[in-house]
């Protein structure tokens, strides 16, 4: 395959709607009024609900429906082709749902009577690099969407994979709960998917070569360009040390559980609990079992030289310990466990003993019955027969091997050895199987 047919295959421009619908379908999108409005407020209750009772599919659905991604494409669009004043609608629109976001969720959260902050909430307060990399990639995929006349299902996953709605409903949290970290940790979040998302919007757009639609002066797109380019790298800087500091724990935490794993044993003790804290460099291990001298508590401390654990300190704490006597009385459980345990193994063999000479005895009654009704028999064995079929269901019957020294009657035999037996043992399912003795 050329090149060019590779180009091809990338090339979006005959998908592309007219450059005048394109525009109408962002103008429309940056206003909440009407259907968008009350969408709006339906999706902020949602997510706080969803928030408040930890359900992801709940704040999977407030994502989906809203409304959030309109005005922050307007206003990458509208700095792509200088349309300032599309800028200033979008962007007073975008400010009034994040106040409304903002007020709902606090008024929400402070008359909630769940107030614990659950995982999913809690993974709204930890922004880092990677959250700009979505926020990228997800307002590319948007505003590619938004341009082609096969729109699909991607505006909606762009909306979940940006994820603009829980963060603020979680900045809510932190207003109405006075929990400061939570609410930075969350708006810069927020901040960071809109930045992101509007700057692969423009990028998008200036690429795609959209038209612009409002003559602007040089010295204007310059100091729009400089704005822009200040406003992504102060959103960007934190998020980077933020992503290397991430990076650090995880590497930390990797560590931690292999030394904990592989070199924490203590004999005549059990490792009851362990505690990694990547952000203090702190690990705690707690045992149960015989009193730990403080030196072997150095010993296995020590190892700790031996993975990549700098400036890590190791706590080892006794969760309970036994002293000599309740060594004995261990012992000596353990003692009569064994034994309890062999007596049954003792008594489980000797059942299979006496199952083994009833059966001997059993064939040696029955070649005495069958000699004098069929004189053709010579010898007799009897077995308790275990079939599995294909569902591994269980089905056993008494079987019945009898050897024979007439060739010529092995069906005739068969049939009335059989009915025989079943009245023999009284019972329905029986098998007879006959050998000819030479």
């Amino acid at each position: 395959m050329k090149f060019r047919d590779i180009a091809k295959k990338f090339n979006i421009k005959s998908e592309q709607e007219p450059h005048d619908v394109i525009h109408d379908t962002v103008e429309k999108g940056i206003y909440f009024k009407g259907t968008n409005l009350w969408i709006l407020i339906f999706a902020i209750l949602i997510a706080c609900v969803g928030l408040n009772v930890n359900s992801t599919a709940v704040i999977i659905g407030a994502m989906l429906i809203s409304p959030l991604m309109g005005p922050i494409l307007g206003m990458g669009y509208s700095l792509a082709t200088y349309d300032f004043g599309l800028f200033r609608k979008a962007l007073t629109n975008f400010g009034f749902a994040v106040f409304a976001g903002l007020s709902a969720s606090t008024l929400y959260f402070l008359v909630t009577p769940i107030s614990e902050a659950h995982s999913e909430l809690l993974a709204r307060t930890s922004p880092n690099i990677y959250d700009v990399i979505i926020a990228l990639v997800g307002g590319l995929a948007g505003i590619v969407a938004l341009s082609s006349k096969q729109k699909g299902n991607v505006i909606p996953g762009v909306a979940i994979a940006t994820a603009l709605m829980p963060p603020l409903c979680t900045a809510g949290y932190g207003l109405a709960n006075g929990a400061w970290t939570y609410f930075f940790g969350a708006f810069y979040l927020f901040t960071i998917n809109t930045v992101f998302i509007g700057v692969a919007t423009l990028i998008a757009a200036r690429f795609l070569k959209y038209p612009v639609w409002h003559y602007a002066e040089e010295g204007t797109r310059k100091v729009a360009n400089r704005w822009v380019s200040v406003i992504v790298t102060v959103t960007m800087v934190p998020s980077i040390y933020f992503g290397y500091m991430l990076v650090r724990q995880e590497r930390f935490t990797q560590e931690a559980n292999a030394y904990i794993r592989n070199d924490t044993y203590i004999e005549g003790d059990y490792l009851l609990k362990s505690e990694v804290d990547p952000a203090k460099k702190t690990i705690r291990l707690i045992y149960g079992g015989r009193l730990i001298p403080e030196s072997l508590k150095e010993d296995v401390a020590a190892k700790i030289r031996y993975y990549r654990l700098t400036g890590a300190s190791v706590t080892i704490q006794q969760g309970f310990s036994v002293d000599d006597s309740d060594d004995q009385v261990l012992v000596m459980d353990r003692q009569q466990t064994e034994i309890s345990r062999l007596r049954q193994d003792l008594e489980k063999s000797l059942r299979m003993q006496d199952s083994l000479r009833t059966q001997q005895e059993l064939g040696r009654q029955l070649l005495n019955e069958l000699k004098p009704l069929f004189p053709e028999v010579v010898s007799c064995g009897t077995a308790e027969q275990v079939v599995f079929d294909d569902s591994l269901r269980m089905t056993s019957y008494p079987s019945l091997f009898v050897g024979t020294s007439d060739l010529g009657k092995t069906s005739e035999q068969r049939r009335r050895i059989e009915d025989w037996f079943k009245s023999r043992l009284t019972k329905d399912s029986v098998k007879v199987y006959i050998e000819p003795v030479l």
